[in-house]
């Protein structure tokens, strides 16, 4: 008879024969040095911890050398998907570029590229440890079946290639680009990313579903942050849920004739909602390039190119 053998931890467990999954045992390197934490002193123009206590990531908030020297120790991997449909394929190269000089570098990553245009992705030079894969996709007449899809094709992506291989995965839109250092401070079940459209917005203004016939709706009273659709992760297991769970509520939606406000990020909205993420990125890890810098922004990570949507959306 073959024996498991299972650490236990805080109600989660890590065993030997299944890399994917992850607790909370974590371990410093010896002799690691690092600047002395304090709980008196620190950001005071931000708010750093939710209401159920996850953390909320902010530059100044988290000790890099630290979280590296952790996360490294496990040789953990770290998948991300972006899709590069129709004319965003120009955004790709910048893209790919960026993501190798700050996302996750030291550790392995794997970038799964979903395109309709497999000739056209560009021949990025990757690292040791790091490597693009390209995934064909059909085209589509309209931005927003591209948009709903992509729940579809995470879900498959880690049911036929990831579950149980890979640690965690990121979700990342293509017409962005990697300004600073993305990394293990990200690490987290659930992970979502703060809208910088709408941190400082009172929740009635943000643009959730608001039908109640839709499975994505959510009350003008009910709601705590806005979330991007263009930047979530976490835990291979958490997304995969997520996915699975907010395709098939946009299929129920598309039988009875609706399609939620903003397709997949209203149905992303309503989960993180019931589902609370268990680390919140703030808006430094998805910003806007059209939009000016404001004050608690200390560094952009991840922003949004300034584009056209009439010349390069299909409709």
């Amino acid at each position: 008879m073959k024996i498991r053998r299972c650490l236990v931890f805080f109600s989660l467990y890590r065993c030997d024969e299944n890399p994917a999954v992850y607790d909370l045992h974590l371990v410093s390197p010896d002799g690691m040095t690092y600047s002395q934490p304090s709980i008196v002193n620190g950001r005071t123009d931000v708010v750093s911890v939710t209401p159920w206590l996850a953390p909320v990531v902010w530059e100044g908030t988290f000790s890099a050398t630290l979280l590296d020297g952790i996360y490294q120790r496990q040789n953990i991997s770290v998948a991300a998907t972006v899709f590069a449909v129709g004319k965003y394929i120009m955004f790709l190269k910048d893209f790919l570029e960026t993501a190798e000089q700050h996302f996750f570098v030291g550790f392995r990553v794997h970038i799964y590229v979903f395109t309709d245009r497999p000739n056209e992705v560009p021949e990025v030079k990757m690292g040791a440890g790091r490597e693009v894969t390209v995934q064909s996709v059909p085209s589509s007449n309209r931005w927003q079946e591209i948009s709903a899809r992509r729940m579809e094709l995470i879900q498959k992506l880690i049911e036929e290639r990831l579950i149980n291989k890979v640690n965690y995965i990121f979700c990342l839109d293509v017409d962005s680009k990697f300004h600073g250092r993305w990394g293990a401070e990200s690490l987290g079940g659930l992970v979502s990313v703060i809208h910088p459209g709408y941190y400082k917005d009172d929740r009635s203004k943000f643009p959730y579903e608001r039908r109640p016939t839709s499975r994505a709706f959510v009350a003008p009273a009910d709601g705590d942050f806005y979330y991007c659709g263009g930047a979530f992760g976490g835990l291979v297991q958490e997304v995969h849920l997520l996915a699975k769970t907010c395709r098939k509520n946009f299929e129920d939606d598309a039988k009875d004739g609706i399609e939620a406000a903003w397709q997949e990020e209203s149905h992303l909205n309503r989960y993180m909602w019931i589902n609370k993420p268990s680390k919140v990125l703030s808006p430094e890890y998805l910003w806007q390039d059209f939009k000016p810098k404001e004050p608690e922004i200390k560094i952009i990570r991840f922003s949004g190119v300034i584009k056209n949507y009439a010349a390069i959306r299909p409709n």
